[in-house]
């Protein structure tokens, strides 16, 4: 996992937070490291950024890619209900049959409550956003073809400073939009995917 800076100045509560994203444990399939954070949403705020790696042995994985930002402001934000908030974002592509399935949205929402539930996050004031993009190449993009993501943007506020649990369920949603098997039992995947990845062209 990456080494977040712990200044001084940074008031306990963040910095044990800061700590237990340095103790979370990643999924080995992922390649995590601290981003600039926006310094316009609390008064402190560290980020992550996550990418996907093709899985060992010779067998490539589709690709996904992810950011988590923890957010602290000692004012408690009333729309957050606590002191602290974390904003994420997961996207990876997938093969067009299953970009088109009705229930991907809810899956991949269900996805990110099974991850954290099953790691024992303790949060209130969840909501989020899923998003399947639907594309088709024209003119010298033609030889794409079709293509299909899901975007999945989710926020809440954790009810305890050792965010551990909620960085590696963040992890674990990652790897499940890119097609990777689930660590903890219960959860499947939509179907067998074997999807080129591909970005949506932009309009």
């Amino acid at each position: 996992m990456p080494t977040p800076t712990s200044p001084p100045q940074h008031p306990a509560e963040f910095a044990t937070a800061l700590q237990s994203i340095r103790t979370a444990v990643s999924r080995p399939e992922l390649v995590i490291e601290e981003i600039p954070a926006p310094a316009q949403l609390a008064p402190y705020s560290v980020a992550l950024a996550a990418d996907v790696r093709p899985a060992r042995h010779g067998s490539d994985s589709d690709l996904g890619t992810g950011r988590f930002i923890l957010l602290y402001d000692p004012e408690e934000p009333e729309a957050w209900g606590g002191r602290f908030r974390i904003v994420c974002f997961a996207q990876a592509p997938l093969e067009t049959d299953i970009g088109l399935d009705p229930f991907l949205a809810d899956v991949a929402w269900s996805w990110l409550v099974d991850a954290l539930d099953a790691r024992h996050a303790r949060y209130t004031a969840a909501s989020g956003t899923a998003t399947k993009i639907i594309s088709t190449g024209f003119g010298e993009l033609a030889a794409q073809g079709d293509g299909s993501q899901i975007e999945l943007r989710a926020s809440w506020s954790p009810l305890e400073a050792d965010v551990s649990a909620h960085v590696e369920g963040w992890g674990e949603l990652l790897c499940m939009l890119a097609g990777l098997p689930p660590t903890g039992e219960g959860v499947s995947l939509l179907s067998a995917r074997a999807a080129a990845p591909r970005k949506a062209p932009r309009g």
